[in-house]
């Protein structure tokens, strides 16, 4: 399979120029620039279709050029819906360097790529001839017609010129990487068609140069409709210090049936003939969320190490599915700690005591309930009455639950 197909197949391909995707990345090998604006001090999961992409053309032979704008990012791509708050240039730089170290390391350090940063070539640029050598390539009547900035233009936000300018420098960018690093490719998202295709106009107008241009679908996950990446507003960080490894794990496991086998394909490296398989097995077996298992188990991994992913993955089968804690190391169990409902064991002194102070029921009488229904377990053991001696010893962590997804961690200092 050709790796245009490949790339199609996987779902990384919204559009592109050129009569054909063959053309531009089958045939010699190019140099591939792919730009992001240091806006956070993290990456997030909604960055990685991108970033798998440009994993892949380097894993073909093509070289990769990562931007990290220092410059752009003092201005900011027009939001749809609001002007950008604007950073500091000491944020800026710190935010520069932490993006580029993730970028290191996910899309590789080897010699197939490059990191450069548009301030070292943006700051030194003069007003007036930047107007007259790239503003009067442009016109208002094309920079109008841009997605972000027609539907600014619409409501009452407004637009300043300050974020009006910015596909200017995009293109100027883009043009300063075909003179000199001979780039012909630029990889974005969808909604930086608009700014991409001014870059491949500028190197045609200026130097009667031929570039190229592939953005990637926008991610959705089919059974809400919300775009991919985001939970009630809050974005999924490739920085473990924003997002924890755990929360990583499960963000991936949760993924819904509908676009399981999607994610598999853009965020996994399994080939294509593997994820087949795995979409075989889960049809027949849904419930068993092995697809979901997989992909959480292969991302994590693929973004945090393999070391980190065994840890979560043991921790979230202990909690869902049940088994020994005592079995988890001392990292483990502060994994498990962090992220699961704990109960700090006071002098309880048998079960209904227990049950009610740890929340799971609200009064000994409901306790008993759940107790003779059968419906309770403690430390994967089900407890057949209420009778039952409860002693703890300092360290333990014991669960306890009550049905399949209540629980508690019990513990004692």
């Amino acid at each position: 399979m050709k790796l245009s197909e490949e790339l199609q197949e996987r779902g990384f391909i919204h559009q592109h120029t050129g009569e054909s995707l063959s053309e531009i990345i089958d045939g010699e090998k190019r140099t591939v620039y792919h730009g992001i604006d240091p806006s956070a001090d993290s990456a997030h999961a909604g960055n990685m279709v991108i970033w798998m992409l440009l994993r892949h053309l380097t894993n073909a032979g093509h070289k990769v050029i990562f931007l990290v704008g220092g410059g752009t990012g003092m201005i900011g791509d027009p939001k749809p819906d609001a002007e950008r708050t604007l950073n500091d240039h000491e944020t800026i730089e710190a935010n520069v360097g932490k993006i580029r170290q993730q970028a290191q390391e996910l899309i590789g350090g080897d010699s197939n790529i490059e990191f450069v940063n548009n301030a070292d070539w943006l700051k030194e640029q003069n007003l007036i001839a930047f107007l007259r050598d790239i503003g009067k390539h442009f016109t208002v009547n094309e920079l109008i017609k841009k997605d972000a900035i027609a539907t600014r233009l619409e409501n009452e936000t407004g637009l300043s010129y300050t974020e009006f300018a910015y596909p200017l420098l995009q293109g100027f960018d883009y043009l300063t990487l075909f003179k000199e690093k001979r780039c012909t490719l630029q990889v974005g998202g969808s909604d930086q068609w608009g700014n991409i295709v001014a870059g491949v106009d500028l190197i045609r107008r200026k130097e009667q140069g031929v570039a190229h241009a592939i953005t990637v679908p926008l991610v959705v996950d089919k059974a809400t409709g919300k775009k991919f990446g985001k939970s009630e507003g809050n974005a999924i960080w490739l920085d473990p210090e924003k997002t924890s490894p755990y929360q990583f794990y499960q963000f991936w496991f949760n993924t819904s049936d509908e676009s399981v086998i999607d994610y598999l394909k853009i965020f996994t490296f399994l080939s294509l003939e593997e994820i087949a398989e795995i979409a075989r097995e889960f049809d027949q077996n849904p419930g068993e969320r092995n697809a979901q298992k997989r992909l959480a188990y292969e991302v994590t991994k693929f973004v945090h190490g393999k070391d980190i992913t065994e840890s979560v993955t043991k921790v979230s089968e202990i909690l869902f599915v049940g088994g020994d804690v005592s079995i988890l190391n001392t990292s483990e169990q502060k994994i498990l700690l962090d992220n699961a409902p704990g109960y700090e064991i006071k002098d309880e002194r048998d079960i209904l005591e227990l049950l009610v102070n740890s929340k799971l029921a609200t009064s000994k009488r409901e306790a008993r309930t759940f107790v003779e229904s059968g419906a309770i377990t403690l430390n994967n053991q089900k407890v057949n009455s209420v009778d039952i001696p409860v002693g703890f010893l300092a360290g333990d962590l014991i669960p306890l639950r009550r049905g399949k997804k209540q629980f508690v961690i019990l513990h004692k200092l």
